[in-house]
């Protein structure tokens, strides 16, 4: 993994080029912050139902960006920088298929109308942008001050594929949400939904300030987004300890998502072999993160045999189908 330096190494390393390696870091945000923003602001202002069709063509359009910013990194960083941001890529798109499946169960537990779900998904995302940039420059920092750290990581790795494999795909209780009871705790919550507002005062008590129930659907959005972190970023960190290409394939994974969710909610269910693959994925890119100082794994044979396993389990669900696919 040494010879995989990520951007804070090479600025200590050659001060002089503190400037340049900026450069990146700026641009990127820019074009995320200006995604977001044309998507808020003029796309979807308003708040409207996501109709699948549309959300399959905005989908398609961020793997087609993703594969745009590939292409710039390969020419400005090479081609082994640019597999890796592809390898990253991947595994957090793949590893995302279970946060499609928990926003569906949050949305039904809270009686969420579908035109505020997309509100709450573009704020869920700008949440996750910035936790991720926390545990990524903090997962980087500490792999390169401790060398013991990857053993750690790729063990919860393997912990986690398991753990999948045993109890079935990721489960969360949205009304055992910590977070939830201690804002009922410290505001009151309205009963009804008051179009896409988080926060309203009321006037029949002296306008006092008043949540409403599409808050707390925001706070089991980012909480179950830190659950599923937990897996998504050591994976890509088995990758690569390229802070740039980890926090840049995340980024790129997460501003899709929303739009793969209204594309694939109705059909998640039909590929019921899908939390296995993505449970083998988990338990080989551990023990890749494990067996990296004595035999390492090369980007192309990871990134080929996650592709291999994802297929595998697709195609198992589709022609071993569940008697019931009703969710």
């Amino acid at each position: 993994m040494d010879d995989r330096m990520d951007f804070t190494l090479s600025i200590i390393n050659n001060p002089q080029s503190t400037i340049p390696l900026f450069y990146p870091w700026i641009l990127f945000n820019l074009l995320a912050l200006g995604l977001l923003l044309l998507d808020l602001r003029i796309i979807h202002r308003g708040g409207r139902v996501v109709r699948s069709r549309e959300a399959l063509g905005w989908s398609l359009f961020y793997v087609a960006l993703a594969g745009v910013v590939a292409v710039v990194i390969y020419f400005w960083q090479g081609h082994r920088v640019a597999l890796d941001f592809v390898t990253g890529y991947v595994v957090e798109v793949s590893l995302s298929a279970d946060n499609l499946f928990i926003f569906l169960v949050i949305f039904k537990f809270f009686a969420a109308p579908e035109e505020l779900q997309h509100r709450v998904l573009f704020w869920g995302i700008v949440g996750a942008m910035l936790m991720r940039a926390i545990f990524i420059f903090t997962g980087v920092g500490l792999i390169h001050h401790f060398h013991w750290i990857p053993y750690v990581l790729g063990t919860l790795l393997i912990y986690s594929g398991v753990r999948v494999c045993v109890l079935g795909e990721h489960k969360i209780n949205p009304a055992r949400n910590p977070l939830v009871k201690l804002l009922r705790r410290w505001i009151p919550v309205t009963e009804n939904y008051r179009g896409g507002k988080f926060f309203v005062r009321v006037p029949a008590e002296m306008g006092r300030l008043y949540a409403t129930p599409l808050l707390l659907v925001l706070l089991v959005i980012e909480t179950s987004d830190l659950l599923f972190s937990v897996d998504s970023i050591p994976a890509v960190l088995a990758i690569t300890l390229n802070a740039f290409i980890v926090y840049s394939s995340n980024v790129m994974a997460i501003l899709g998502l929303r739009s793969m969710y209204f594309a694939v909610s109705g059909l998640i269910k039909i590929f019921r072999f899908l939390h296995y693959g993505l449970a083998v994925v988990l338990v080989l890119v551990g023990l890749k993160m494990l067996i990296a100082n004595w035999h390492p794994v090369s980007t192309e044979v990871t990134l080929a045999v996650v592709g291999a396993v994802l297929s595998t389990a697709v195609v198992a669900s589709i022609l071993f189908p569940a008697k019931n696919n009703g969710i």
